[in-house]
């Protein structure tokens, strides 16, 4: 209990400061949280879902806490430029765990963007994290104080994508505890983008929590983009839960990192609902990512659709564990999982687990994943036309990732992403481009 200890010591001691800086709904279910953390602790290895990352060495140091809600010297809307050309979004930000409202932003009446302590209803926040008797998401539950709230009202079309950058901004070593809450009602749409960035050099620690609650007829388009540093460990839970006849498409992407742990939960609650789960990663030197997924079917006539690519380079590790569940009566379910992986190297390695647990008996249901490294005769083929062993290689791997940017609907977000891989192999890429606070 030794990596928790200073958390269950630290609420024990910090309760009244963390409570008077959050708001009412936040704070309902921070007890609870707390007694269901100090109860179980952070897991070890040996469970199952954690297998791949030691959560209890992550959260040993000793990082510091914003809990007195110090104000960051900096206007986000100044200091960044996002550089994604034809890429018209409603940009926002938020500084470690803390909104920055803009002045003004057209945007559909009834759509909200802004505050979850201002905004957040108890009708669903904590409502599916509060479920998922998961150690770090009750550690987020406790200790966040603010993050990020979007609500689309029935059958609102949001046409512009809204883009989150998330800034970690520190002189000393910091954690910070992110929350998302994204409700649409029915028939509403909505295209969200959120990058993820590290101004200064030092060690984060970043938990974030996102719950998504999509509508009946609802559509969200969910992009997570990770270009930190080799100082940054992430831990990311996302929980959505799907009605009747909504759709989701759930894209995560990491390009420079140092530890990331990116978990998926996806529960079908109505029936003709379709979810299309998409992942890339590119790792070198001695980054870990570890994706895990599970996606719950709880009713018939479901479809789900899974494909992760990493490219692993140098010392890098690589996991993904993937898990779909048909309950009893989800009738004419049909999943796919494929998890595809390129080792560049011997010291490189790769982890994956993709797994179906079926109680139905009508279902088209497929998994599979393949672990290896590029084709010695495309090489020869290549090279053979003139063209450098290194330029091979780097041809070769674009092609292999590209098959997941390519599935991406947001146009110039696509775009976008096939310049940042094809410069993350060329090494040329190892921090955004587009941030003044970077540079």
């Amino acid at each position: 209990m030794a990596s928790e200890k200073q958390y269950i010591d630290l609420y024990k001691q910090c309760r009244q400061m963390i409570h008077e800086h959050s708001s009412d709904v936040m704070n309902a279910v921070r007890d609870e949280a707390f007694e269901r953390f100090a109860s179980a602790g952070f897991p070890s290895k040996k469970v199952e879902r954690y297998k791949y990352t030691d959560i209890q060495k992550l959260f040993e140091p000793n990082y510091g806490l914003n809990l007195n809600r110090l104000h960051i010297p900096v206007d986000p809307y100044q200091a960044f430029h996002c550089d994604v050309p034809n890429l018209s979004t409603s940009l926002y930000f938020v500084v470690n765990d803390a909104f920055y409202p803009v002045p003004s932003h057209k945007l559909p009446e009834g759509v909200i963007v802004g505050s979850l302590k201002e905004f957040a209803s108890s009708k669903y926040y904590n409502q599916l994290a509060g479920k998922a008797n998961d150690a770090t998401t009750d550690l987020n539950t406790m200790l966040a104080q603010d993050g990020l709230y979007v609500y689309v009202p029935k059958n609102v079309k949001v046409d512009r994508a809204i883009q989150v950058v998330n800034i970690l901004r520190s002189d000393v070593d910091l954690m910070v505890n992110r929350r998302v809450l994204i409700v649409l009602e029915e028939g509403a749409e909505l295209k969200m983008l959120f990058c993820d960035h590290a101004a200064d050099d030092r060690n984060f620690l970043a938990t974030q929590v996102i719950e998504a609650f999509v509508g009946e007829n609802a559509s969200l388009d969910l992009y997570c983009l990770e270009e930190t540093h080799h100082k940054n460990v992430r831990v990311s839970n996302v929980y959505i839960d799907q009605q009747a006849n909504s759709r989701v498409n759930h894209n995560v992407i990491t390009l420079h990192n140092g530890i990331t742990r990116n978990k998926l939960d996806l529960t079908f609650n109505g029936e003709g609902a379709e979810c299309q789960c998409y992942g890339c990663v590119i790792a070198d030197k001695q980054q870990l990512v570890d994706n895990n997924t599970l996606i719950t079917h709880k009713v018939p006539h479901c479809n789900s659709n899974e494909l992760y690519k990493y490219v692993l380079d140098d010392k890098a590790i690589g996991a993904f564990a993937g898990r779909v569940l048909v309950e009893h009566g989800a009738q004419k379910t049909t999943s796919q999982m494929t998890n595809q992986n390129l080792t560049a190297t011997k010291e490189a390695r790769m982890f994956t687990q993709p797994m179906l647990e079926i109680y139905a008996d009508d279902v088209k249901c497929a998994h599979g994943s393949t672990v290896g490294q590029l084709n010695d005769a495309a090489l020869f083929y290549m090279r053979q036309r003139g063209i450098s062993l290194s330029e091979a290689k780097l041809l070769l791997q674009n092609a292999f990732i590209n098959e997941v940017i390519d599935k991406m609907q947001l146009e110039p977000l696509r775009d976008r992403l096939h310049y940042l891989v094809e410069k993350r192999f060329r090494g040329e890429l190892n921090k955004c481009e587009g941030c003044k606070l970077c540079k």
